[in-house]
């Protein structure tokens, strides 16, 4: 029996005796997830770790209301998208609009690895924990009014039954089932097609070859190679830069108009975000004697064709652990 199972049995009188030490202690088990789950309801890493921040605050000062009824992962759970619906409020209270999401952050695969693994390990399961980080995802999810982007997310990332999600919101079922019903319809709004139902892995090694291609392109700025991994209807979004754009010739234009062909000679190191293949680019400074960084690309592919190419500036080298520069003679 695990330390948070034992937890679990213990009635609220013993929570409430806890020190803060303690409690901390046992409430960080959750941190990873917690955060996870902040992050689909916000898009942004930043937030999501001011979120999980205030939400132990808030279960500390609200053990007391802890009464057993639930798991107190199940009641961080409850603190949690309160805590996100509260800063929603706040920071942004329209959802995103026009395909875009300029406060999109990446989460690096790296801490996606510290989740508890999926019960059973179900083929379905896996797959819904997979795309439902995915950026394309995130973005769709981000159009949704933020209640309903909360039963959402409850309903059909965690399971939470409807009444248990009406008792966290203060609805009826009734009312929870029906914005589950706009939230889908919203999510198919903006959902790529082949994103509309769950689709599982595509084929690993077809995938790792066209990665390895692109990367090779694109270290030598070749944008005509570039273009024929692109499909027809390729999206391109550099967050925070407002502007979606989408299309190949529209796509390539917009590169070769921002110099793009000028900067052959880049070194790019091979990272993963959202469960999807990125690349870390490096430019020479000569100044600095080194590659510095520039840019993470992230790829999101399907049937054998890069569909979306997100841009994320360099202050996410940080984030996900990458060299703050390569030497000349490094291999990326």
């Amino acid at each position: 029996m695990t330390a948070v199972t034992r937890l679990e049995e213990r009635d609220v009188s013993e929570l409430d005796a806890m020190d803060e030490a303690t409690f901390s202690g046992v409430a960080e088990r959750h941190r990873r997830e917690l955060h996870v789950h902040c992050y689909r309801m916000l898009g942004s890493f930043e937030d999501a770790e001011d979120t999980v921040q205030e939400t132990f605050l808030r279960a500390w000062r609200r053990r007391e209301t802890f009464e057993g009824r639930s798991t107190f992962r199940a009641w961080l759970y409850r603190i949690a998208t309160n805590a996100c619906l509260d800063l929603l409020d706040k920071r942004r209270p329209e959802p995103a609009t026009g395909g875009e999401v300029m406060w999109l952050q990446p989460y690096p695969d790296r801490l996606l690895d510290e989740l508890p693994a999926v019960d059973g390990d179900e083929p379905e399961a896996l797959a819904v924990s997979r795309e439902t980080i995915e950026l394309a995802y995130l973005v769709a999810v981000q159009h949704l009014a933020p209640r309903p982007r909360a039963v959402l997310i409850l309903r059909d990332v965690l399971g939470w039954p409807a009444k248990d999600v009406a008792d966290l919101l203060g609805d009826s079922v009734n009312s929870v089932n029906s914005a589950l019903q706009r939230a889908r319809a919203g999510m198919r709004e903006h959902l790529p097609a082949e994103r509309q139902d769950w689709t599982g892995r595509e084929d690993d090694a077809d995938n790792r070859e066209l990665v390895r291609r692109f990367t090779a392109a694109s270290e030598a700025a070749d944008v005509d190679t570039i273009a024929t991994m692109l499909r027809d209807d390729v999206r391109f979004a550099m967050p925070p830069t407002q502007g979606l754009i989408v299309g190949r010739d529209a796509v390539i234009a917009d590169w070769v108009a921002g110099g793009y062909p000028e900067m052959a000679g880049l070194r790019a190191v091979a990272t993963a975000v959202n469960r999807q293949p990125a690349l870390a680019y490096y430019i020479w400074d000569e100044r600095a004697g080194a590659y510095v960084p520039i840019t993470i690309d992230v790829l999101r592919i399907s049937g054998g064709q890069i569909t979306e190419v997100t841009i994320f500036d360099r202050d996410q080298f940080p984030l996900l652990g990458l060299p703050e520069f390569l030497s000349a003679g490094e291999s990326a």
